[in-house]
């Protein structure tokens, strides 16, 4: 049974200015506008890094803040930062985690079905944190390690994109909150997987792929997804585009979208 970290989605303000960015600090390049998200008063796109995905949303320009979901959490998180925590679940394993969901208390925010795709996304006020959503995709049942499944929220255009020369991987999301350890346990019980504890003492949930990791608020913004580490095998040139791109940087981490990048 696998459980791997998919898609990160971000929220912005300026959905253009937010994809220049991550162009020329990241080499990302988009691979799939979704119409779909302007049910909920959203405009997106989608950027493959390695085998997942890093989404930005953003509410449509004809959008009052208060009109969208993403608009009022811009407003309570004080600016951009991180939205969604979006995990693929085996085929086996995800009937599991769904059945499991009404005893532990957590109610369905929205589901997809697209029959060869389902998404789950979980209450945030039952789970806390983020968006925590949990998807699976029936188009290769029985090779839940096959890291290059086809992704619907990704479009069919991104197998054959050349990648990014600067970063390869998400290798992990930083969940921060005023309790992290209550946070923890809370996801690793929605989830089913153990808690473990990193090498700077925070509480971890290991998945296939990458890592969850709960820290402690300290940047006034309060609970939410704060961070990403990001595999690359040229951190110094990553940092002097974010530097010429009037990003924050210090020490391995660069500050871009209201997000700490941690660069591994």
């Amino acid at each position: 049974m696998s459980l791997r970290m998919r898609q990160i989605c971000l929220v912005a303000h300026d959905l253009a200015a937010t994809e220049k960015a991550f162009a020329d600090v990241l080499d990302l390049s988009v691979c799939f506008r979704d119409p779909a998200v302007g049910r909920w008063g959203l405009e997106n796109f989608l950027s493959p890094v390695g085998f997942s995905f890093l989404e930005v949303v953003a509410p449509m320009a004809d959008k009052q803040p208060e009109e969208t979901a993403a608009g009022r959490y811009l407003e309570r998180r004080k600016g951009d930062g991180g939205y969604m925590v979006i995990l693929q679940a085996s085929d086996d394993l995800h009937p599991r985690l769904y059945a499991r969901l009404p005893d532990l208390g957590v109610r369905i925010a929205t589901e997809m079905d697209y029959g060869d795709f389902r998404g789950v996304q979980l209450h945030p006020r039952d789970v806390g944190g983020a968006i925590l959503s949990v998807d699976r995709n029936d188009l290769h049942p029985g090779e839940p390690n096959r890291p290059d499944q086809p992704w619907h929220p990704a479009g069919s255009e991104w197998p054959s994109m050349e990648p990014s020369r600067l970063v390869s991987a998400m290798r992990a999301a930083e969940l921060q909150s005023d309790d992290p350890d209550a946070l923890a346990r809370r996801w690793a019980e929605v989830l089913d997987r153990p808690l473990a504890v990193d090498a700077r003492a925070n509480p971890c949930i290991h998945l296939d792929d990458a890592t969850l990791r709960f820290v402690r608020s300290r940047d006034g913004r309060g609970e939410g997804l704060g961070g990403l580490d990001l595999a690359t095998a040229a951190p110094e040139e990553v940092k002097r585009r974010a530097r010429a791109a009037g990003c924050a940087v210090e020490d391995d981490t660069i500050m871009l979208c209201g997000m700490r990048l941690r660069l591994v």
